[in-house]
Order: C-alpha cells, then sequence, then structure tokens
C-alpha cells in the first residue's frame, strides 16, 4: 500500500514537472526607444510586437508554450540598448531577440547578438552596412537602404520626369540610401541636378535657395519629421513647385499632415505598409489596433506585429527555440507577412519585398504604387 502511494506521488509529481516545464514561457527580447529622439517609432514597434504576442497566446501559444515580451527603454541611445541586450542575453536568459529602431542603435545591438552567437532578427533597421560585416545570427524585415527609394524614382520616371535633385540629412541611413538614389536615378535615366545635404533644419532656407536654381521636375527629400515639415513650409514660402515632391521618411507618418494642414495635397513619400493596402489582413489588423490602442496603425506598429510573425514561422518551422534551427530557418525561409513577402538573401538582408508609395490626397494618405496593391491613382504633376 505504502509503495502504491509512493509510486503515485512520484507520478503526480513527474506530471507536474512536466506540465510546468511546458507551461515555461518562450522569452523574446527587446529594447525598444519608448523616450528620446525615437520614441514614437519605438512605441509603435513595441506595441506592434506585443499585440502580435497577445493573438498567438489567444490562439492557442507557441510550440506549446506562451509567449513572453522581455522588452526595455534603450533611451534612443545605441549604447544603452546595447548595454540592454548584453542584460537580455546573460541575466534575463531570454530565448530569442527581436531588434531595435533605427539603423544607428541597430548597429549597436546587433553586435552584442553576433559576439553572443545569439540570432536577431531586425525592425526598422536599413542601413547595408549592418549586413556588410559577415553577422550569420543577424537578419532583417527592413527594405535595405539602397533599395529604399527604387519605387519611387520608377514612379517618377514612368510619369515623364527628367530631372532630379536630392536634398538629405547626414546620418548611417541616408549613407547607404543617397548612393542608391544616384545609382537606380542613373539607371532609369534621371539627371541628378542638385545632390545636397542638409545638416540640420537651420540651413533649410539655404537648401530651399538651392533647389528653386535646380528648378528639377522632382524634389526627393531624405529627411525625418522636423527637417521635412520646416523644408515643405520653406518651399512653399519661395514657391518652388516640382511635379513631385517624395519624402523618404517624413511623408509617411500622420503627424506629418497634422503639422502642415492644407500644404501636403500631393506630396508623396515611401511607406513599409499602409491600412489602405491590399494585402490579406490588412484591414482586420487595423480595425483590432485601433480598437486596443486607440489609433491607426502605422508602419512601425506593422514592423512590430511582422517582426513576431517572422519569429513565430520560423520556431514553428525549426520545430524548437534552439538557436541553430531557429537561424536557419530565419535564413532560408519565405513567408508572407502583415508587411509583406519575407526573404533574405545569403547575408541575412531582405529582399523579398520593396518599398510602397503613398500621396497625400485631400485629408488623407493614399497608397498609388504599386499598381496591384494601390487604392488610389498617383497624381502627377502633383496640385
Amino acid at each position: 500500500m505504502i509503495r502504491r502511494l509512493l509510486l503515485t506521488l512520484c507520478t503526480l509529481a513527474l506530471g507536474l514537472a512536466a506540465g510546468a516545464h511546458a507551461a515555461e514561457p518562450i522569452r523574446i527580447g527587446t529594447t525598444q526607444s519608448l523616450t528620446g529622439e525615437f520614441q514614437e517609432f519605438g512605441t509603435n514597434q513595441l506595441r506592434g510586437l506585443q499585440m502580435w504576442a497577445g493573438d498567438v497566446n489567444s490562439r492557442g501559444k507557441l510550440l506549446g508554450r506562451p509567449v513572453e515580451i522581455v522588452h526595455y527603454d534603450d533611451g534612443s541611445d545605441p549604447a544603452r540598448s546595447a548595454e540592454l541586450y548584453r542584460k537580455l542575453i546573460e541575466q534575463d536568459r531570454v530565448d530569442l531577440l527581436v531588434g531595435p529602431y533605427s539603423s544607428n542603435i541597430t548597429m549597436a545591438a546587433s553586435k552584442v547578438a553576433q559576439e553572443h552567437d545569439f540570432p536577431m532578427l531586425t525592425l526598422a533597421a536599413s542601413a547595408d552596412q549592418i549586413w556588410a560585416r559577415g553577422y550569420e545570427n543577424i537578419v532583417g524585415l527592413d527594405v535595405p537602404s539602397t533599395r529604399y527609394m527604387d519605387g519611387a524614382l520608377r514612379a517618377a520616371a514612368d510619369q515623364g520626369a527628367r530631372t532630379l535633385a536630392l536634398v538629405y540629412g547626414e546620418n548611417d541611413f541616408t549613407r547607404d540610401v543617397v548612393p542608391g538614389v544616384l545609382s537606380k536615378a542613373q539607371e532609369l535615366g534621371l539627371q541628378v541636378v542638385l545632390n545636397s545635404p542638409t545638416p540640420s533644419a537651420a540651413d533649410i532656407p539655404g537648401q530651399v535657395k538651392r533647389l528653386a536654381a535646380a528648378n528639377a521636375d522632382v524634389i526627393m527629400s531624405l529627411h525625418y519629421l522636423e527637417e521635412g515639415v520646416a523644408l515643405v513650409r520653406a518651399l512653399k514660402q519661395a514657391q518652388v513647385k516640382p511635379d513631385m515632391l517624395v519624402f523618404g521618411v517624413a511623408a509617411s507618418l500622420a503627424e506629418f499632415g497634422q503639422q502642415l494642414p492644407g500644404d501636403v495635397e500631393g506630396v508623396t513619400g515611401v511607406t513599409q505598409w499602409l491600412r489602405g493596402v491590399r494585402l490579406p489582413g490588412a484591414q482586420d489588423f487595423a480595425y483590432r489596433y485601433r480598437k486596443l490602442y486607440g489609433y491607426n496603425p502605422g508602419a512601425y506598429d506593422v514592423l512590430g506585429y511582422s517582426g513576431g510573425q517572422v519569429i513565430e514561422a520560423a520556431v514553428r518551422l525549426a520545430g524548437t527555440t534552439d538557436h541553430a534551427a531557429v537561424r536557419d530557418q530565419l535564413h532560408t525561409m519565405t513567408f508572407s507577412s502583415l508587411l509583406g513577402i519575407y526573404k533574405v538573401d545569403a547575408d541575412g538582408r531582405q529582399v523579398g519585398k520593396e518599398n510602397y508609395l503613398l500621396q497625400w490626397q485631400g485629408k488623407d494618405r493614399r497608397l498609388v504604387k504599386p499598381d496591384k496593391l494601390a487604392e488610389s491613382t498617383l497624381i502627377y504633376p502633383m496640385p
């Protein structure tokens, strides 16, 4: 009798231990910019990632285990992010890593991941230098910088544009984007009549004088929100009217239109995603995101959510969270995420998709390229 009782207790203990092990969460570590210069972008990426985790857990978990997002605020600081990724790996013992916002911060964070032989999926980071270092653990979701403006340049050339003026801030992002623009412009027969950096918003007035003198069909601005808003205002004041004004970053943000009421009609910009895109799940995601967070999602929310989808696909295909197995799937699989097709080259650089082109029409951003996904027609020349 005692023997049978002991056997029962041992069996029960083993069952409880197995259940506890099975219930251990898959912990995904990340730092995001919840304060500092990139606060808005980092917050949105994190919310997208957290929404994905909630969706996975509500529909049956991942490999029978709940997903937990372990996150820290990197304060928009590369050194701080690197320090925190080291903590995520060494102290928090996370299973997998998702990258931070921006190329600059990702450069620092990915070095830590590589040093620890730890696979990392990067999100909004496009500088080609990230993948030029031979790091086998780093794979990207964002369109690489050298191809970032290809769709916009092709759209301009298709409309008959012949000359291009290029202005930009100086950072890791534009160091790659600018050579890509120049190469693609030459391929498409667009003559670059101005190629000029803008160190800060204070230099915008001088830049506009050069743009007026260049009189290009297309003005392309690779600026963030502050400089982008300042450029539009200065162009209007100087009555400089190109046939196409296209932004690499600023025009994709809702705040761009909010800060320029009445002055954004016809302005175009590139984006990774827009809620009007005709892709499976886009409208459902936008509706549920708005219900959850109280505002419409943008590209960075989708980068976070899609990053989770890609991680989930790699883990399911691998059947494990073992780093070597997951890394192999991240390098070899082709997957359709909310963002579009995920596929990387041998270096881990994203090659599955290209950016979309949007245009401000009325008070809204409308997807205008590529044609098969567009919700509206590109207006050229701009009003």
